[in-house]
């Protein structure tokens, strides 16, 4: 069975920083690509980063790209997304997520974490 468990999240201050961590069990990070997604209030699920298993690749969306980073240890089946200088815009439900194809669409990505909440006050 499939588990991916994510913490890290809370509530921080405008600039800060924060890392979230996902752990995976049942899940092949040789075979899984790692992704990140958010979801704020009363928008729909978005694409943060991805993370390719065959080559530790990243790929972040356009938007995001500078302030977060992605990354993986594959001895602990753990991907990361540590996220600078934060804004109340990030404030949203952070989900890992894993899947064979992994790109920026939903539908590529086969398991879901529950999600972990950020908060970021202004």
């Amino acid at each position: 069975q499939v588990q991916l468990v994510e913490s890290g999240g809370g509530l921080v201050q405008t600039g800060d920083s924060l890392r979230l961590s996902c752990v995976a069990s049942g899940l092949s990070f040789s075979v899984y690509n790692m992704g990140w997604f958010r979801q704020a209030p009363g928008k729909e699920r978005e694409f943060v980063a991805r993370v390719r298993w065959a080559d530790g690749s990243t790929y972040y969306a356009d938007s995001l790209k500078g302030r977060f980073t992605i990354f993986r240890d594959n001895a602990k089946n753990t991907v990361h997304l540590h996220m600078n200088s934060l804004e109340p815009e990030d404030t949203a439900i952070y989900y890992c997520a894993g899947g064979r194809v992994a790109g920026r669409a939903i539908s590529g990505y086969e398991y879901w974490g529950q999600g972990t909440q950020v908060t970021v006050s202004s």
